[in-house]
């Protein structure tokens, strides 16, 4: 083993949540400058050190770094070093459980270190594999979104069990990201929904209309046609907090931001708490939504601006 570092970033989904768990299409975004390293080098013991957990490899299946953990088990038995003694590092910007990936993105670097560590190379096919491991521990099902979309460089359009797709960007406009300083609850959301959508067809019914807002949006993306696009984010927040996922916290970040300015906007993520979403024309109103968003009581706010996700 020698020194090797592997990186990845947030990311948000712009529009699809719950839906994509049935096979609906969702639009993700990579956050790059939302970042996360992982460095692994050779140690006489086997520790990690991170924000989430420090402490021996052993001891970490019984924490909430349990999937990571079983994720460079299995990586070092791959390779054929169960007993190498490492350090692991992992440096975070992501906020935990806001619906930004951050398990995925501590997933996806660290196999890019342990692949680096080792002079392997490493697929695109081979990493969300891997990635697989540990997002199945913490998230049971996952749609494989968060892991595709931490280590992507462009905005993908994304479908449950098929490739993901780039997207095309406006080049103007952007985002506000907001976190609302509550945790997001996303095994919770996902089976509330299922038990809702089970017991009541007219809330079934909205899972494929929110597919259908989604393809919408991808149009609107095309065309950067933003004023339509947040109408369809506003209309699906509504829809979304049918469904149960949203949050008086989260319903006034979105109103707060819309009477400041914003084209639309939304809950990103499973609901129930973490981050929301709302969708500016320009800096000069990013800004005034940005402020107001931090007078209610943003724990922290992030903007993306479309012209970065141009490759």
């Amino acid at each position: 083993m020698q020194n090797g570092i592997g990186h990845s970033h947030a990311k948000i989904i712009l529009m699809g949540e719950h839906a994509v768990v049935y096979h609906q299409p969702a639009i993700v975004l990579p956050i790059s400058s939302i970042k996360l390293q992982a460095t692994i080098v050779p140690n006489a013991q086997q520790e990690i050190q991170s924000s989430f957990y420090s402490g021996s490899l052993a001891s970490a299946s019984d924490s909430p770094f349990a999937g990571i953990a079983l994720l460079l088990r299995q990586l070092l038995t791959y390779f054929d070093a169960k007993a190498q003694g490492f350090k692991l590092t992992i440096e975070s910007e992501l906020p935990p459980e806001r619906g930004m990936g951050s398990s995925a993105a501590t997933a996806i670097a660290v196999i890019r270190a342990v692949y680096a560590a080792f002079g392997a190379e490493l697929s695109q096919t081979t990493l969300l594999n891997w990635a697989s491991v540990s997002e199945n521990v913490i998230h049971g099902n996952p749609s494989g979104l968060d892991a595709a979309t931490t280590g992507a460089n462009s905005p993908l359009w994304f479908v449950k069990g098929q490739l993901p797709r780039p997207m095309h960007m406006p080049t103007n406009g952007g985002l506000i990201i907001a976190d609302t300083g509550v945790s997001g609850q996303t095994g919770v959301a996902v089976a509330e929904v299922a038990q809702r959508i089970q017991a009541d067809a007219d809330l079934a019914a909205l899972i494929p209309a929110i597919g259908n807002q989604v393809r919408q949006a991808a149009v609107c993306l095309a065309q950067d046609d933003l004023n339509q696009l947040g109408q369809l984010m506003t209309q699906t927040h509504l829809q979304l907090a049918r469904l149960g996922v949203s949050s008086e916290k989260l319903d006034q970040f979105v109103q707060t931001a819309n009477q400041a300015g914003a084209l639309g906007s939304k809950l990103t993520g499973s609901g129930l708490g973490g981050c929301m979403i709302a969708l500016v024309n320009d800096q000069a109103s990013g800004q005034r939504v940005d402020e107001a968003l931090q007078q209610i009581g943003a724990r922290q706010t992030w903007q993306h601006w479309f012209k970065e996700d141009m490759n």
